[in-house]
């Protein structure tokens, strides 16, 4: 299982979603990470704990309507229930075993993203690269 891949991956998606425009990139992110709550309800592999991640996920999603910190918990708490799923041997795609694991990689790349307040990537990336060069100080002003 390569770890490159999971974060290659994250990087992608967080640059995806950073091309939303804000005030609608935090909300959509909320639903989102909402919506991540319940990625393991159909196989069912902790038995009925499966229906607690939901219930969490769904209190930190309205919480991260406001919030990029909440976003970025939810994150975490996701990855959390990937480990518990990988160790558990029941992953999030049946048909590969190191599904879990590369999204337990996957999810603390998205987190940072969110804790860092969910800046647009191309911005970022824009006003690194494009700097303009410091005025020149005005003559006898030295």
């Amino acid at each position: 299982m390569s770890i490159i891949m999971p974060i290659v991956i994250g990087l992608i998606a967080v640059t995806i979603v950073s091309l939303v425009p804000e005030p609608h990139r935090r909300p959509l992110n909320a639903v989102v990470v909402g919506g991540a709550g319940a990625a393991y309800l159909s196989g069912f592999g902790l038995g009925y704990w499966e229906f607690v991640l939901p219930v969490v996920m769904s209190y930190i999603a309205y919480r991260g309507l406001k919030s990029w910190t909440w976003i970025g918990i939810g994150w975490l708490v996701h990855t959390a229930w990937d480990v518990i799923h990988h160790l558990k041997g029941s992953p999030i795609l049946p048909i590969s075993h190191e599904a879990s694991l590369g999204c337990a990689i996957c999810d603390p790349v998205i987190a940072l993203w969110c804790f860092a307040g969910g800046p647009s990537i191309p911005g970022w990336i824009r006003a690194r690269f494009t700097r303009t060069p410091a005025a020149p100080l005005a003559a006898g002003s030295e």
